[in-house]
């Protein structure tokens, strides 16, 4: 009788090409994302050595990171941003490999269109070199991000060269009260853990709470693996997952009973576990400058001098590039910017969450608030459905998709000592802007704080 597998080990056993040595192993990759950031100088690679893509069929690429989310008729002002949008382009054309580029109606963050296309399909290994490539393993794929030696390698042999990660089960419990959204879930288990507790693992999320999410906030959940310091993020697949893929381009649905079989043994060992109560969970808004650094909007800025030794210095210097002073409450900061938007946070259900907030209110005076849908679909399904019309009515900016101020490689930036609630995954020093300050929080939690101009407890509402 075979040794019983988590489904990771599963996943990663399917796709060993060769074991190069103790733990690491070169892995057939089945679907590889590519945008224009990462990608000029791999493609380079390929031509300076006379090489080619090994399976282009195999290989889907987006602009989307420093793309303009404003006028496109308009030409990209960014020479840099121009000049990479221009070159994967022309390496699409050159190599045979399927593009959405901005005139594309299909175009939008990698992240987004990969799932809404159905090209991303459980148990395969997915890369791209981006971080957040963890996104999907929400549909019970490994998928991870690389660097761009590890791209170039992939688009010539369609294999990876790899170690092979720990497994940890992060099993969520019980039920969300009404306000709680998957990002409270995530951000409350990285409060837990710590942006390092997960490193050198893939996390299988289980449990009631994930069971009963959506695949739009799966996907919330497994994004933000990767500030829990894992690998990646992966969810068994299960009915919710096979309503999801029903009717998408790409799937084949006569998979499903194949895919059926992709979850973790009963008597599996895990090298790891940690669990969460979902009941105990409030909405969760971060105060410094990581992931980790995050509590309940209920809650007050902590004083360095009452955390654990090793955590005071990096405390103290959060707060002072946050500007906030020990003791305040969170609820009740205010705020200059709104970012709805991500490969975390743009999806439609995101957007319906959010306007649910916003419909019938107005944005406050001084907050400038921002909504960048996650790939042009969405823009159109939303655009169909009104919302659009309920954010502009409200105040808030009507953006085409991209990554948008997420990373702030683009037109979309915080000013110094603007504070901005965003609904991206990362708020080190400066990721939004030079000297931006940036508090993560939920879709709804975001739009209230807009409305009210200040950060606020969305379950009053």
């Amino acid at each position: 009788m075979s040794k019983p597998r988590t489904l990771f080990d599963r996943i990663w056993d399917a796709h060993v090409v060769r074991e190069v040595a103790d733990g690491v192993a070169l892995l057939y990759v089945d679907l590889h994302l590519v945008h224009e950031v990462t990608s000029p100088q791999a493609f380079a690679g390929l031509r300076r050595d006379g090489r080619r893509v090994r399976r282009p069929e195999r290989t889907l690429a987006t602009v989307d990171h420093n793309v303009p989310t404003g006028d496109r008729s308009l030409p990209i002002a960014d020479t840099i941003a121009a000049t990479q949008v221009e070159t994967l382009g022309t390496n699409a054309r050159e190599y045979g490999i399927e593009l959405f580029d901005l005139a594309s109606p299909g175009q939008g963050i990698v992240h987004v269109i990969g799932p809404e296309l159905g090209a991303t399909q459980p148990g395969m290994v997915i890369v791209c070199g981006d971080s957040h490539t963890a996104t999907h393993g929400a549909f019970g794929a490994f998928a991870v991000g690389i660097g761009t030696s590890e791209v170039e390698h992939v688009l010539a042999t369609q294999c990876l060269v790899m170690s092979k990660p720990k497994n940890l089960e992060a099993r969520i419990t019980g039920s969300r009260a009404p306000g709680v959204g998957a990002k409270d879930l995530i951000l409350a288990l990285i409060g837990k853990i710590g942006t390092a507790g997960a490193t050198g693992h893939v996390i299988e999320y289980a449990g009631d709470a994930i069971s009963a999410l959506s695949m739009e906030e799966r996907m919330t959940v497994c994004n933000m693996s990767i500030e829990a310091g894992a690998r990646a993020g992966m969810i068994a697949p299960d009915d919710v997952t096979f309503s999801y893929l029903a009717g998408k381009p790409r799937v084949d649905i006569g998979n499903i009973e194949r895919w059926r079989t992709l979850r973790t043994d009963r008597g599996a060992r895990f090298d790891t576990q940690v669990t969460l109560d979902a009941s105990a969970v409030a909405p969760q808004v971060t105060w410094g400058t990581s992931p980790g650094m995050v509590a309940d909007i209920t809650s007050r800025v902590p004083d360095p001098a009452d955390l654990p030794e090793q955590q005071q210095d990096a405390a103290r210097r959060a707060l002072d590039y946050m500007g906030l002073a020990p003791g305040t409450p969170l609820a009740g900061i205010p705020i200059d910017r709104v970012f709805l938007g991500s490969c975390t946070n743009a999806r439609i259900e995101d957007l319906r969450a959010a306007a649910t907030v916003v419909r019938g209110r107005h944005v406050a005076p001084r907050v400038r608030a921002m909504v960048v849908p996650g790939s042009q679909r969405v823009k159109a399904q939303a655009e169909q459905e009104g919302l659009d019309r309920v954010f502009r009515d409200a105040g808030f900016e009507w953006r085409n998709a991209g990554c948008s101020m997420c990373l702030g490689m683009n037109s979309d930036v915080l000013g110094p000592g603007e504070r901005c609630a965003s609904t991206s995954n990362r708020n080190f020093e400066g990721r939004q802007g030079k000297g931006g300050r940036t508090h993560l929080m939920s879709p709804q939690m975001a739009a209230a704080a807009a409305i009210e101009g200040h950060l606020v407890d969305v379950r009053g509402w």
